[in-house]
């Protein structure tokens, strides 16, 4: 159970949270329990909205940024994280077993994926603290430096809602899919 109050509906949020749930809602015809639960700080729910909009807009193909966002969560053990993201690779990235499984574990069966997807989890790691060999080869797979910049950034906002998700502990409602046990 949550341990943060979860505004049952949209109608129950802040007022001033509505509008952007509404949003979500209109983008994805639900508006899941992180979401809700974030609107308790309509600040917050707008900072969370506006970057991960703000990188949709980027380079990186939704495909990429899934297997970010997979790789991350199974480094900090966030269950909400997983759970989503599996449903939303599957669903919305199209991504197969094999390779959610190969994201959770770090890596991409596709070539240049896998440089990304092994930046970003040697990122979360070593806390940013990478060494030359790591970021030569993100920048050998041919990511340029905006798109290096993406990863990172990927990183930082799955980070953010990992640790979100585990600290309140947000009620799933996602298939439920845990840390340690491959997808």
């Amino acid at each position: 159970m949550s341990r943060i109050a979860t505004p049952a509906t949209i109608a129950d949020a802040p007022a001033a949270s509505q509008p952007l749930l509404e949003a979500v809602n209109k983008q994805l015809g639900v508006v899941p329990n992180m979401f809700r639960l974030i609107s308790n700080s309509p600040a917050a729910l707008e900072g969370y909205l506006s970057l991960s909009g703000a990188l949709s807009k980027g380079k990186l193909p939704p495909q990429t940024r899934e297997r970010i966002a997979l790789a991350v969560a199974e480094v900090n053990g966030c269950s909400y994280c997983l759970s989503a993201h599996t449903y939303l690779a599957r669903n919305l990235a199209k991504l197969d077993d094999a390779e959610i499984t190969a994201n959770r574990n770090g890596a991409s069966n596709d070539p240049k994926a896998d440089a990304a997807v092994r930046f970003a989890t040697k990122v979360v790691q070593e806390r940013g603290h990478i060494n030359d060999a790591d970021f030569a080869a993100v920048k050998a797979a041919g990511y340029d430096d905006g798109q290096i910049i993406e990863i990172i950034q990927h990183v930082a906002l799955n980070f953010w809602t990992n640790f979100l998700n585990e600290a309140v502990r947000t009620d799933i409602d996602f298939p439920v899919v845990t840390p340690g046990h491959r997808a």
